[in-house]
């Protein structure tokens, strides 16, 4: 038979208090957590802004990259409002990329002190030295080459560094790995985004950078979540068979995002006029997509209905993730029937990556941090 026990809950003392897990260092400070909250906020809004690259048209509206055009870093007067549009977003990915970089220094600040600070910048200071020479040796031999190949260079340095620090940190590893995982997936993405109009707008590749956008939403959502829990050991705080069913939650919220890409990709909304789709049938993959979408809606509404009715921890996000997903099968519905509109698609596609995210935070909450008292006892 399944294990349907909880685990213990913590020991109360004499005075009938309960026993509490570890504090959160409080050398983190206000700082931290204004920019953990913004670098959600910037994935979350990039998300927004290329969509609306996408389903304005304006995927070409830059037809270089990095510059705008052949002579210009900045749109110009004959590209109109398709130029500003993916410009725009390419702004975005500065900033998003910016916010990354401050979370990570200020975490390896807080863990490593100044020692781990510097020795991330000196290889900051060698990858961007190391894309520049990458750069002027490609650029004579293929133009188009030379940029992402500087930011290949670029994001490799930048996987040795976080590779590096993570090996010489035991504190806090989780928030560590969790950030720079944030700044990888931002270098990573700029690489995506150069070869996607390199590369005419491949409907797979631009699946591919949207699908990699929602899930630095649901990294930078968990950095949050562990950045405001209490360090140490962790243990299962819901019964196994909610777990698993949470699990399988999972895998039916996974199928029906990627569903929902290759209809997007089958569509009529392909990122500019000059660019359409072929291969898959987009009605036929509405359909296929909406199945995995009803299962996902009635797992997340079974897990809310036994998650409230037994107390669980992740009862409350379990309720935001349920109206989440009302709200999500409510548009796509809305959008299937109204022949796709853009607007109607753009919430469709952000509320996604929203789902995916408060799915995240219900996953952290099906483990609790283990009190001081009982990890010492049950080292001894």
């Amino acid at each position: 038979m399944p294990d349907t026990k909880m685990p213990a809950a913590p020991a109360t003392t004499g005075g009938g208090d309960r026993s509490r897990a570890p504090q959160r260092p409080a050398e983190w400070g206000r700082a931290i957590r204004i920019l953990a909250w913004l670098s959600f906020l910037a994935e979350t809004i990039i998300i927004g802004t290329g969509g609306a690259v996408r389903l304005t048209g304006s995927g070409l509206g830059c037809s270089e990259w990095p510059l705008c055009t052949p002579e210009s870093l900045v749109p110009t007067p004959e590209q109109g409002i398709h130029g500003v549009i993916e410009f725009g977003n390419r702004l975005m990915t500065g900033v998003v990329g910016l916010i990354a970089i401050a979370v990570v220094l200020l975490v390896l600040q807080r863990i490593g002190g100044r020692r781990a600070l510097v020795s991330s910048l000196w290889f900051a200071a060698g990858g961007i030295a190391a894309a520049a020479v990458a750069f002027s040796i490609v650029r004579p031999l293929s133009k188009d080459l030379a940029f992402p190949v500087a930011v290949a260079v670029l994001l490799l340095v930048v996987i040795a560094a976080a590779v590096s620090s993570v090996r010489k940190t035991t504190e806090r590893r989780d928030l560590l790995i969790l950030a720079w995982i944030t700044l990888v997936g931002v270098v990573a993405q700029a690489f995506v985004g150069g070869i996607t109009v390199l590369t005419g707008l491949n409907p797979y590749i631009v699946g591919f950078h949207y699908t990699s956008s929602l899930l630095l939403v649901c990294v930078t959502a968990a950095f949050l979540v562990r950045l405001y829990a209490a360090p140490g050991p962790r243990e299962r705080a819901v019964p196994a068979w909610f777990a698993a069913l949470s699990h399988l939650t999972g895998l039916a919220l996974a199928v029906t995002i990627v569903f929902g890409v290759l209809t997007t990709g089958s569509g009529p909304h392909s990122g500019d006029a000059e660019v359409f789709r072929r291969g898959f049938d987009a009605t036929v993959l509405a359909h296929v997509h909406s199945w995995p979408g009803y299962i996902l809606a009635g797992l997340v509404l079974a897990l809310t209905i036994a998650a409230w009715a037994l107390r669980l921890p992740p009862r409350r996000w379990l309720l935001v993730l349920v109206i989440a997903i009302a709200v999500q099968v409510g548009v796509g519905v809305w959008q299937a029937r109204e022949g796709l509109p853009p607007l109607l698609v753009g919430i469709h596609m952000v509320l996604a990556s929203l789902s995916a995210a408060a799915y995240t935070v219900v996953v952290l909450h099906l483990k609790r941090t283990v009190p001081a008292e009982s990890s010492a006892l049950a080292d001894r």
